[in-house]
């Protein structure tokens, strides 16, 4: 009994280090490795433009334009997780988005849920192409306030969003402040996209954290 027992162990031991086992829930993975953009895909309204010259990356830090309208999106779709982002104006305060639960097909106006980066209004969160939720009790406005006052840094310092993903449900965390929350969702999961509107923005420390 007693070889069983540690041939057993022995195995589930061997069995947790093989490569290519799933990650587990609670597992924080980065979207983004510090170097390069090779795990996004990009849109843009003008379909001239190289995305490689409005999305690009400098010292450990993803640095977008805001000229022309788009976004980078996660090639990969995720659902139930708390993302966490970092964002700065390096020059002037502007606007720019997180979008979850992007729905294929790509498109400027994607269905999708933004978490809003405005200058002014980190928090609040916008319905864009059909998304909706509960607490949006206005369907005239696309837009849904955040509950508290702005609690945005000045520009050049580093602000932190978490969006917390649970079933059909939201919460917006700006700054470790609760800023928004929604239930009852008509889309639970998708892409994650970073968006280009406006002037510049940096990001960095973006990561995502299964439930």
């Amino acid at each position: 009994m007693k070889k069983l027992i540690r041939f057993s162990l022995a195995f589930a031991l061997c069995f947790a280090i093989l490569p290519g086992v799933k990650a587990q829930p609670g597992n924080t993975i980065s979207l983004f490795n510090g170097k390069d953009l090779s795990n996004w895909s990009f849109c843009l309204r003008d379909k001239s433009v190289d995305p490689a010259t409005v999305f690009t990356v400098k010292d450990g830090l993803i640095h977008i334009s805001g000229n022309p309208f788009g976004y980078m999106r996660t090639n990969d779709t995720y659902s139930d997780y708390k993302l966490h982002v970092e964002w700065r104006w390096p020059s002037e305060a502007s606007n720019s988005g997180v979008f979850i639960h992007g729905q294929a097909p790509d498109s400027i106006w994607l269905r999708c849920i933004e978490c809003q980066l405005k200058a002014g209004s980190a928090g609040d969160f916008v319905f864009m192409s059909g998304s909706d939720a509960k607490e949006r009790t206005n369907k005239s406005s696309m837009s849904m306030a955040r509950m508290h006052e702005s609690n945005e840094k000045p520009i050049g310092q580093w602000n932190t969003m978490e969006v917390i993903c649970r079933g059909n449900s939201v919460e917006v965390h700006v700054n470790g402040t609760l800023q928004n929350r929604i239930t009852e969702t008509n889309i639970s999961g998708g892409y994650i996209c970073l968006q280009s509107e406006g002037r510049d923005i940096e990001f960095r420390n973006v990561t995502v954290t299964r439930y």
